[in-house]
C-alpha cells in the first residue's frame, strides 16, 4: 500500500489500484493525517483545515461522516495487513501506518542520505530517486485553506532544494550543461527565486554558455524591479560579478564580410544599453541584390507562391492522412478541408503542401479567397491574373477577358503536376472558376462552409476537420510554448486546452498571452480563463482572437441562421436540439431546424444526430457576447421547456410513477416537448444532458427564479437513483438551497429526502440522517401526502442500515397507510419492498413473503422492471427461507428472465448470486 502527497493527494493498494477517496475534502482530511502520521491531529486543526475560519454549523457531523468513510475505505482495501489503521483519541483523530508507506517521508528521507554522500554520482542517483517521487503540484486534488497551502508550500521549497543540490551534484562531477538543464525548467516555473537563478547562471557559464548565464540576470532584474521593486539580492549579484571576472573562452567570431570590421562590444554591456547607443548610420545596408531573371516568354515559369510552412504544428496524423487518401486517386482530385473558424484548416493545407513539396516539381500556388474576412472577397479575374502572372506570362500578353483568362489558365496548368491552394474560400460558385486543367494537378480548399455543391459538381471530397482532442492540444502548447513550461504544470495544461475548447486559434492567442506574461503561469492563466464573463477577451491578441474569427462567420450567415445564432446566448450547455433552439428563438421548431441546418454548415454548430447538434462552449460565449440582454424572456422560455422535457422524461423513465412536482405556475407552454420510446431512451437523454441541467439549475439561481431551479434538480431524480454515487450532492445542496428561497416546504422536503437517500448511498450516514429526519415533518406541513410517504420511507431505510428495527418498522408502515390512502401505488410498491428487506433482516420471512407478494400485484407495467425485478428476488429469499424451494427458484428465474429483457445488469446479478445459494445448501 502506498499513500501520495507529493501530488493529487491519492491512496493506492499494493496492486497500485487507486482507493476511490471521493470528494476533495475528504483528500484533505487524509493529507492532513499524513502530514503528521502516527500523531493525533485534533478536530480543531481538521476543521481549520477543511473549512478555514467559518466552518459550517454542521462541520463536526460532516467531519465524522468523512472520517467514517476514510476507515471504511482503508478497510476494504486491505489496509489493516500493513498496519494502517485510523483511530479515533479523544477530540482527535491519529493515523497509525509505517511512515515508508508515504512518498513526503521517503522523499525527506533520500533527501537525508544523498546529503552524507562523499560520491556526488551517488548524491545524484538518490536525489534523482527523490524527485521522481513527486507527480505535480503537492496536496493537489484538495480544498483551499491556509493550513494545506501553507504545508504544500513547505514541500514545493524542499523540493526545489532538492533540484538545487542535484545540480550541484551534477556540477561536482563536472557535468555542468546537465545541471544546467537540471535548472532550467525549474527557473522558468519560478522566475523569482533568485538563488535558483543564481545557480543556474553559473552552471551555465561553467558549461561555456556565459551569454545565457547574463541574459538570465539581466531577465531576473527587470522582473524584480518590474513586479517587486527591488533590485537583485547578495545571491545573483555574486553570481554576476563572478561570470563577469570568469575568464571564459570566446566563441570563434565569423567572418566579416570584405571591406568590413565589426567594432568590439564589452562583454559586461547589457544588449539594452548597447541597441540604445547604436546610431542608424552605424548600420551595414546590403547591397541590392541582382534581380532575378525573367523567365522566357515560351516557357511557363514554376510559381511558388505557398506561404511559410507553420510553426508549431502538430497533432493532425488522422487528417494528414485523410489528405493523402483524397489526393492520391481520381483525375485532378479536389480536397475540400472543412470546419468552424480557427479549427486550423489553412496550417493543415499550408503544412501539408510544404510536406509533399518534392511531389508537385512544376510549382504551388496559393490564395486567400477572402470568403470569411474583413475585407471583400477576392474578385476571381484578379486572382486568375495573379496566377497568370506567376507562371511567368507578361502584362501586355495578359487576355483581356475574365474566360479568356481561365482558358489560358487550363492550358498552363494541362499536363502538369501543380499543387493550387485555395484558402478562404466562400462558396462553390468562387472555386470552380479557379480549378486547374491539368489530370496530374491537385487542388486544396479550405471553407468554414461545407461546400456542397463543389463535392456534388466536381467530385470534391470533404476532409472534416474538428477541434484538437486533449492530448494533442497540450502538445500544441508545448510546441509553441516550450515543453518544459508546459511539463511543470500538466494538468493547468490540460485545463487550459478544455476552456480553448481544443481550437487551435484559441490555444495559440492563449499561448500569446501566456508568452508576455513571464510572472504568470499555466495555472493562474486557466483560473482567469474559467471565468466565462472574460474568456472570449482574454483569448483575444491584437488583432487576433477567436470573437474575430467567429464574427466573420456570423457575419457571413443567412439571415435565419444569425438570427438564430443571435438567441442562442441563454443556452447553459453543449447539446442542443431542435426544440430547444425553437425555445430560445420562440418560433416553430420547423423554422428553428431551418436555420440549426445553415449554422451546421457553417460549422458554428456540430449536428451529432437527427435534430440534434453540440454547442462549444466559445461559440455560445460569443452569442452570448453579441446581444446581452436583446430578449429577457429567453432564459425563462429556456427553463420552461427543459421543465416539460424533463416531465416527459420522468414518466419514460419510471413509467406508473406519480409526479414529484407540477410546473410552477405561468410556465411557458413549449411547442416543441421530445417524446421518449423507453425507459432507457429517457434514462441516455438524462445522461447525455447532465451537464446542461446543472448549467440550468445554475442560471436559473443565478437569475432569482428559483421555483424553477429546485424544479430542475428533483425532476433528475431518475438518473439519480440509477446513478446514485456518482457525484450528485452538490447539486441536490443547491436544489435544497433553491427550496429554502422559495419558502415552498414540500419541495425542501422532497430535496431532502432525495438528498440524504445519495448521502447514506456515499457512506456519510450521519449527514444523511441530519437530512432525511426534516423531510416528513416538511412534506405533511405543505400536505403532500406522496412526498412524506417517500422520506418517510427513505428514512426507514437509512435507520435500518444503521441496525434499528422497531423505529423503522413503524416509518415504514405509517409510509404504506399514507400511499394506500392516498391510491399512491407506486410509493405502496415501495413501502412493500422495503418491509420484505426489513423483516428478512429479523429473521421474519414469513411477513417478508406476505409483503413481497403485496407488492408484486401492484408492480405490473407500465410500473417500471427494476422494481418488479428486485421484489421478485426478495420473494425468492423469503420463500426459501420458508423451506419453499422449489418456487423460490420459479421466482429468481422470473427475475433473471426480466432483468435479461431489460438490460438491468444490477437485478440479473443479484438474482443469480441468490439462485446460487440455493443451489450450494
Amino acid at each position: 500500500m502506498e499513500f501520495r502527497v507529493l501530488g493529487a493527494v491519492s491512496a493506492l493498494t499494493d496492486g497500485g489500484e487507486q482507493i476511490p477517496l471521493g470528494p476533495a475534502m475528504r483528500r484533505s482530511l487524509l493529507a492532513m493525517l499524513l502530514l503528521r502520521p502516527n500523531t493525533a491531529v485534533g478536530v480543531d486543526r481538521l476543521t481549520e483545515a477543511l473549512w478555514g475560519e467559518e466552518p459550517p454549523r454542521h462541520s463536526r457531523t460532516v467531519l465524522q461522516g468523512h472520517v467514517s468513510r476514510l476507515r471504511a475505505l482503508l478497510a476494504e482495501h486491505g489496509a489493516p495487513a500493513y498496519g494502517v489503521e485510523l483511530v479515533t483519541q479523544g477530540r482527535a483523530y491519529l493515523l497509525r501506518l509505517p511512515e515508508s508507506l508515504v512518498d513526503a517521508h521517503r522523499f525527506e528521507e533520500l533527501l537525508q542520505l544523498a546529503r552524507g554522500q562523499r560520491d556526488p554520482g551517488d548524491a545524484v542517483s538518490m536525489l534523482r530517486e527523490a524527485l521522481a517521487l513527486w507527480q505535480g503540484p503537492a496536496l493537489a486534488g484538495t480544498v483551499y485553506s491556509t493550513l494545506l497551502e501553507t504545508a504544500a508550500h513547505m514541500l514545493q521549497e524542499l523540493r526545489l532544494t532538492a533540484v538545487e543540490e542535484l545540480a550541484d551534484a551534477h556540477g561536482r562531477l563536472g557535468e555542468h550543461g546537465t545541471a544546467a538543464a537540471v535548472l532550467h525548467t525549474e527557473a522558468i516555473a519560478n522566475p523569482l527565486r533568485e538563488s535558483l537563478i543564481a545557480v543556474l547562471m553559473l552552471a551555465l557559464g561553467r558549461a561555456g554558455r556565459r551569454s545565457e548565464a547574463l541574459d538570465w540576470f539581466h531577465r531576473t532584474r527587470r522582473l524584480l524591479a518590474d513586479q517587486l521593486g527591488i533590485d537583485p539580492g547578495a545571491a545573483l549579484t555574486d553570481a554576476y560579478a563572478a561570470l563577469l571576472r570568469a575568464d571564459a573562452p570566446q566563441a570563434a567570431a565569423a567572418p566579416a564580410p570584405a571591406g568590413t570590421s565589426p567594432a568590439p562590444v564589452p562583454a559586461a554591456e547589457p544588449r539594452e544599453t548597447r541597441g540604445a547607443q547604436e546610431s542608424p548610420g552605424a548600420r551595414e545596408t546590403p547591397a541590392p541584390s541582382a534581380p532575378a531573371p525573367a523567365a522566357p516568354r515560351h516557357m511557363a515559369a514554376v510559381p511558388q507562391l505557398l506561404p511559410r510552412r507553420p510553426g508549431g504544428f502538430t497533432g493532425r496524423e488522422d487528417e494528414l492522412t485523410a489528405l493523402d487518401q483524397a489526393t492520391a486517386s481520381g483525375s485532378g482530385p479536389i480536397a475540400v478541408i472543412t470546419g468552424s473558424a480557427g479549427v486550423g484548416k489553412t496550417a493543415l493545407a499550408v503544412h501539408w503542401a510544404h510536406h509533399h513539396r518534392a511531389d508537385f516539381p512544376d510549382g504551388r500556388l496559393f490564395v486567400d479567397l477572402h470568403g470569411y474576412s474583413a475585407v471583400p472577397a477576392r474578385d476571381t479575374t484578379a486572382v486568375l491574373r495573379e496566377f497568370l502572372l506567376a507562371f511567368g506570362v507578361p502584362v501586355e500578353q495578359m487576355p483581356g477577358s475574365p474566360d479568356a483568362m481561365g482558358a489560358r489558365y487550363r492550358e498552363l496548368t494541362s499536363g502538369r503536376r501543380l499543387l493550387i491552394v485555395l484558402d478562404n474560400a466562400r462558396g462553390s460558385e468562387q472555386v470552380r472558376p479557379l480549378l486547374p486543367g491539368g489530370e496530374d494537378c491537385v487542388t486544396l480548399v479550405t471553407s468554414r462552409d461545407r461546400l456542397g455543391g463543389l463535392v456534388a459538381s466536381d467530385a470534391a471530397r470533404p476532409v472534416p476537420l474538428t477541434e484538437l482532442p486533449p492530448d494533442r492540444s497540450t502538445a500544441l502548447l508545448s510546441a509553441v510554448l516550450g515543453p518544459d513550461l508546459v511539463a511543470a504544470e500538466p494538468e493547468a495544461a490540460t485545463r487550459l486546452a478544455e476552456l480553448c475548447d481544443g481550437l487551435p486559434l484559441a490555444l495559440r492567442v492563449a499561448a500569446a498571452r501566456l508568452a508576455t506574461r513571464p510572472h504568470g503561469g499555466l495555472t493562474a492563466f486557466a483560473g482567469e480563463l474559467a471565468d466565462e464573463h472574460s474568456r472570449l477577451d482574454l483569448l483575444n491578441v491584437e488583432d487576433t482572437g477567436v470573437a474575430a474569427a467567429l464574427g466573420l462567420t456570423v457575419h457571413h450567415l443567412p439571415e435565419p441562421a444569425r438570427e438564430m445564432f443571435h438567441r442562442l446566448g441563454p443556452h447553459t450547455g453543449a447539446t442542443l436540439d431542435t426544440g430547444t433552439a425553437a425555445a430560445l428563438a420562440d418560433c416553430p421548431p420547423g423554422r428553428a431546424t431551418v436555420a440549426l441546418d445553415q449554422l451546421a454548415a457553417a460549422h458554428l454548430v456540430v449536428e451529432t444526430g437527427p435534430r440534434s447538434y453540440v454547442l462549444h462552449d466559445l461559440v455560445r460565449l460569443y452569442a452570448r457576447s453579441l446581444a446581452p440582454g436583446h430578449d429577457p424572456d429567453a432564459l425563462l422560455r429556456l427553463l420552461d421547456h427543459r421543465l416539460h422535457t424533463l416531465l416527459a422524461a420522468c414518466a419514460a423513465a419510471e413509467p406508473g410513477s406519480e409526479p414529484c412536482c407540477a410546473l410552477p405556475p405561468g410556465a411557458r407552454h413549449s411547442a416543441a416537448v421530445r417524446t421518449f420510446t423507453s425507459r432507457q431512451d429517457a434514462l441516455g437523454w438524462y445522461s447525455a444532458e447532465r451537464d446542461t441541467l446543472r448549467g440550468a439549475v445554475e442560471a436559473a439561481a443565478a437569475a432569482g427564479m428559483h421555483d424553477r431551479a429546485w424544479r430542475l434538480v428533483i425532476l433528475q431524480w431518475p438518473l439519480i437513483l440509477w446513478q446514485v454515487r456518482d457525484g450528485w450532492v452538490p447539486l441536490l445542496e443547491q436544489g435544497l438551497a433553491s427550496a429554502e428561497l422559495d419558502d415552498d416546504p414540500g419541495a425542501q422536503s422532497r430535496a431532502r429526502a432525495l438528498l440524504g437517500w445519495v448521502l447514506s448511498e456515499e457512506g456519510r450516514s450521519e449527514e444523511a440522517l441530519a437530512q432525511l429526519e426534516h423531510a416528513p415533518a416538511l412534506a405533511a406541513r405543505a400536505g403532500d401526502t406522496a412526498g412524506e410517504a417517500t422520506a418517510l420511507i427513505n428514512l426507514g431505510v437509512e435507520l435500518i442500515r444503521h441496525g434499528e428495527q422497531e423505529r423503522p418498522r413503524d416509518l415504514l408502515t405509517q409510509a404504506l397507510a399514507l400511499a394506500e390512502g392516498a391510491g399512491l401505488t407506486e410509493t405502496v410498491t415501495l413501502a412493500h419492498l422495503h418491509l420484505t428487506h426489513l423483516f428478512l433482516a429479523i429473521g421474519a420471512p414469513q411477513e417478508a413473503a406476505d409483503h413481497a407478494v403485496r407488492g408484486l400485484a401492484l408492480a405490473a407495467p407500465p410500473l417500471a422492471a427494476p422494481r418488479r425485478i428486485v421484489l421478485r428476488t426478495l420473494y425468492g429469499r423469503a420463500l426459501a427461507a420458508t423451506g419453499r424451494t422449489g418456487e423460490a427458484v420459479r421466482q429468481l428465474d422470473e427475475a433473471i428472465r426480466e432483468a435479461q429483457a431489460s438490460a438491468y445488469e444490477e437485478g440479473e446479478t443479484e438474482a443469480r448470486v441468490v439462485l446460487s445459494a440455493l443451489a450450494n445448501r
